[in-house]
């Protein structure tokens, strides 16, 4: 999948549960459970710019793009 969802990372770094995410964005824990998952095939940009100004951090910052047979 060339499309790499971080979203774990930086609720590690933020210190924030995907539950408290959840309640801030107003989103289902299933919904953020797809999407940090990577299995979400789509996101809105309402959806990730709320998850942005609750994270305080960027698009890039939770979403990433790899060409194929490249490995962090």
């Amino acid at each position: 999948m060339p499309v790499v969802v971080t979203l774990d990372d930086m609720l590690t770094a933020r210190r924030m549960t995907l539950t408290e995410l959840s309640q801030a964005v107003d989103i289902t824990m299933a919904n953020l459970s797809i999407l940090k998952t990577g299995k979400a095939k789509a996101i809105r940009f309402s959806t990730l710019e709320a998850i942005c100004e609750v994270l305080d951090c960027q698009p890039g910052d939770i979403l990433s793009f790899t060409q194929m047979g490249e490995t962090d």
